[in-house]
């Protein structure tokens, strides 16, 4: 069964999890309210960018609502994203809409739902890594995961959909 620890709340997206019979552990980071990014968390829990992966919630074209799982230190290729998920155009919904549409706040938005489930896709490196971390449900908790154990729960789509930040960035 999964892990967490002591006396730690379950989110929804943890009680979905465990409801599946998925293993994880919780990591906590320290949330900085005026930097959400994942790179802040990267460097408060002390993992490689290359295993915390950030959720975006997007809206393509012709599909609607979709997420996009990639890591930190990079940023989402909206025209591969558009071609593997079947549309001519994707765009990041608006903040405003992000509880509405998903039952999670900015910087703690996990693609795991015990709800609505959009189609998910995940940058194709996620697989070369025993474990990567992803949000959990709220600012400053992920779930560090195998990433096929995340693909059984819940139907992801693997692909080439973010390119590594330029340093001059």
């Amino acid at each position: 069964m999964a892990n967490t620890a002591k006396g730690e709340k379950k989110t929804k997206a943890a009680k979905r999890l465990d409801e599946l019979g998925i293993v994880y552990e919780f990591i906590r980071y320290r949330v900085d309210s005026g930097n959400l990014s994942a790179e802040h968390a990267a460097n408060d829990m002390g993992l490689p960018y290359e295993v915390i992966y950030k959720t975006l919630v997007l809206r393509g074209d012709k599909t609607g609502v979709l997420e996009a799982c990639i890591p930190a230190g990079f940023d989402l290729d909206t025209e591969a994203l558009a071609g593997l998920s079947g549309n001519e155009k994707v765009a990041m919904v608006n903040k405003n809409e992000l509880f509405v549409l998903t039952g999670y706040v900015m910087g703690g938005c996990s693609p795991v739902k015990s709800g609505k489930q959009y189609p998910v896709y995940v940058y194709e490196d996620a697989v070369n890594h025993e474990k990567i971390a992803i949000n959990a449900g709220e600012r400053g908790l992920m779930f560090y995961m195998s990433p096929h154990d995340l693909g059984k729960a819940m139907k992801v789509q693997f692909g080439n959909i973010a390119k590594k930040k330029s340093e001059s960035a």
